[in-house]
């Protein structure tokens, strides 16, 4: 087969976004390395992970970014987001103020993303139910409000941590599915007007009639 059709893979850029101290390290090395330190410092230097899973027998990976503790100087670059097609935003389910900003996280996504992005809101650290300062109901009423996938996690105990990453992934690739069905028409429409504008003569036109009743 020609074009990696059979050995077909996908690699996707998820970023996780977020307030400093929301736990974004943590629930990225507990799905990719199902690992966790309390005593985890601010991420320094740019930080992904690339995690495999199976979608409709195709290989496809996930190239998760962490804020590299950029987001304490408000300095998450355009760099940072470009390309992506996946984003976790991140609040703290016992700081209200992590929920509060979301609003401001989202705005920077929208500003610097290309292309549609999968997009989840993630209430951390579900474990602390006893302070909890952010309710389930606000949390899913602000995902619905700005029409985002919700859940909450807790990095220290895994609770929903996988699910709500493969959540992400599996939306990602169904958006990309669907766009790719529709280039495919697209482009099998271009290869015909480009015959018939480059060929002359009677060839031509056969070569062209042939492509357009052939590739559809």
């Amino acid at each position: 087969m020609s074009d990696n059709e059979g050995g077909e893979e996908y690699l996707f850029k998820v970023v996780i976004i977020g307030d400093s101290a929301v736990g974004k390290s943590n629930l990225l090395s507990r799905y990719t390395r199902n690992e966790f330190n309390a005593h985890s410092k601010a991420t320094i230097g740019v930080e992904f992970q690339t995690q495999s899973m199976e979608i409709d027998g195709k290989e496809v990976k996930a190239q998760i970014w962490d804020t590299a503790g950029q987001e304490r100087f408000r300095a998450v670059t355009s760099a940072y987001y470009r390309g992506a097609v996946g984003a976790l935003v991140v609040y703290d389910i016992t700081r209200g103020s992590t929920f509060d900003n979301v609003g401001r996280w989202l705005d920077e996504l929208n500003a610097h993303s290309e292309t549609a992005v999968a997009r989840m809101l993630v209430g951390n650290k579900r474990d602390l139910e006893s302070i909890r300062a952010v309710s389930v109901e606000e949390g899913r009423s602000l995902a619905e409000s700005e029409g985002l996938f919700f859940m909450e996690t807790s990095a220290l105990d895994s609770t929903n941590v996988k699910t709500a990453f493969e959540m992400v992934i599996r939306e990602i690739y169904s958006n990309i599915s669907r766009k790719q069905l529709n280039s495919d028409t697209y482009k099998a429409e271009l290869t015909v007007k480009r015959v018939s504008l480059v060929k002359n003569g009677n060839d031509g036109a056969k070569q062209a009639t042939m492509l357009s009743c052939c590739s559809s």
